[in-house]
């Protein structure tokens, strides 16, 4: 069973990859009418091979893939919750992926059959991931990582706990923003670095804002990650977990900030868009699983008092 449940894990945060790159794909192409006002049936048909275009073969693959990842991600929670050893923290998190799961696929319904709305949309980009990071987390139990990395031994000081958690708040905020600025089409409301033609560029309008902000807080985020980086090596050296986590995110913050730009400057190229909504995807599911571990310090730290 161990074994069956490695490989569900792996094509469960596999097929929950490509829906999250699925819906950046649909939003990116302006797919998600492909299938008219009609869900889960595609123009009110199982299949309607009349008529097809581009948008409608990427909203069908996303229904597709969607409904597929569910009958995975239900399928791993109820192996989860009945197997892995640490019942209480599984449940949890089996019952977030699973509500969230379920969430994002009204919120993606709903949009279809009542029409899209930006803060809306903006906000079902961020359930999708709670969802993703949730199903990381469960693979990251089922491969016994925790034990590998003896990540459950692991005291955090207050301080550092705390800012992992606001941490976790302000990158999810940073990453509504860019999904608004996403479904405004504020991608290219301002220039790279704020310049044209010599002069500076004065948000003024709505979209021009809405990008302001986003940038402002991916500053912020980088920032952040990288105090909490240099924090954990050199006050936590001896983690091995907190180490990698750190080195990770800095990686993927780095990366994040180059795709942002060039997303700017190749005037929003598909393949770079998709590639940053990934990638801030996955810094969103290392960030959750570092939660987790200033949460169990924390329990520790109360127990012992």
């Amino acid at each position: 069973m161990n074994k069956f449940m490695k490989v569900l894990s792996i094509l469960t945060i596999f097929l929950m990859t490509v829906v999250v790159f699925g819906g950046a794909l649909v939003t990116k192409t302006g797919s998600a009418d492909g299938c008219g006002a009609t869900w889960p049936l595609c123009e009110g048909q199982l299949v309607n091979l009349t008529d097809v275009t581009l948008e409608k073969l990427i909203e069908v693959f996303h229904r597709l893939s969607t409904g597929l990842a569910s009958i995975f991600v239900i399928l791993l929670a109820v192996l989860s919750w009945k197997y892995v050893k640490d019942r209480k923290e599984t449940k949890i998190i089996v019952i977030t992926s699973v509500v969230f799961l379920i969430l994002q696929a009204f919120m993606g319904a709903m949009a279809v059959v009542w029409g899209q709305n930006a803060i809306i949309m903006a906000l079902h980009f961020g359930i999708s991931i709670i969802s993703y990071a949730s199903i990381v987390m469960l693979g990251l139990f089922i491969f016994e990582i925790d034990m590998k990395f003896d990540a459950k031994s692991v005291i955090m000081h207050k301080k550092v706990r705390y800012s992992i958690y606001y941490l976790i708040i302000f990158t999810y905020i940073a990453i509504y923003t860019g999904a608004l600025v996403r479904h405004m089409d504020a991608s290219l409301a301002l220039p790279s670095f704020m310049f044209e033609d010599g002069k500076f560029v004065m948000p003024v309008t709505t979209p021009q804002i809405v990008q302001l902000i986003h940038r402002a807080a991916a500053l912020i985020m980088a920032i952040w990650i990288a105090w909490l980086a240099w924090h954990v090596f050199k006050y936590y050296s001896h983690s091995k977990v907190l180490r990698s986590c750190s080195a990770l995110l800095v990686i993927l913050i780095f990366v994040q900030i180059l795709l942002g730009i060039a997303s700017v400057d190749s005037n929003v190229n598909l393949v770079i868009a998709l590639l940053h909504s990934l990638t801030i995807t996955v810094i969103f599911a290392i960030l959750s699983y570092l939660g987790l571990i200033a949460l169990r310090s924390g329990r520790r730290e109360h127990n012992n008092d």
